[in-house]
């Protein structure tokens, strides 16, 4: 089996409270990465935050509200969340699990340990792509967690499919990635 893990693709990231033009950039080529993908389970992650976001040691060091649930912000993409539902050959997850995990940290200890529950019991996993924002931030912690629970399984990160906060964090992250045995294609 195959996994696509879409990262971070809402609203705020994209051209909201932390947008940039490099998120808007690269929407197309995550659509495009999304309608092609041929019988792959696709599942994505969502910043997730609370209405205290400011007070939180997150909110202290980078204090702009962003992804609070509930919000438009918060929301998946209109486009990418489209291209996934109308792909009509995407796995869909058992309902206990679910395709989208929440999360209100870089990276999402509930889709590792889903995707390792999910190679170790029913579902040999041969490779993982992962797609979306921020590269230098939650890209590259779900990239490396994922690499240090399953190091046997192909991890790569598709680059034209990611946008970091700023072009020289992306291609740091992408260096960083590439020197923990991530595939940067």
């Amino acid at each position: 089996m195959k996994i696509l893990i879409v990262i971070d693709m809402q609203k705020d990231f994209i051209d909201g409270a932390l947008g940039t033009k490099e998120a808007v950039a690269i929407l197309p080529n995550v659509v495009k990465r999304i309608e092609e993908s041929t019988r792959e389970l696709i599942l994505f992650t969502k910043d997730t935050h609370g209405e205290n976001y400011l007070e939180t040691p997150e909110g202290k060091k980078l204090p702009v509200k962003h992804c609070i649930k509930g919000t438009d912000g918060w929301q998946i993409n209109e486009s990418v969340l489209n291209a996934w539902k109308e792909n009509k050959t995407a796995i869909i997850a058992a309902e206990s699990v679910g395709n989208i995990f929440e999360k209100s940290v870089f990276g999402s200890t509930m889709l590792v340990d889903c995707i390792r529950r999910l190679h170790e019991e029913c579902a040999r996993i041969s490779e993982i792509d992962i797609i979306g924002v921020c590269t230098d931030v939650c890209v590259i912690s779900n990239a490396i967690m994922l690499k240090n629970y399953l190091p046997d399984i192909e991890i790569s990160v598709i680059e034209n499919c990611c946008a970091g906060v700023t072009p020289q964090g992306h291609k740091e992250a992408l260096n960083t990635m590439k020197m923990c045995h991530i595939n940067i294609i």
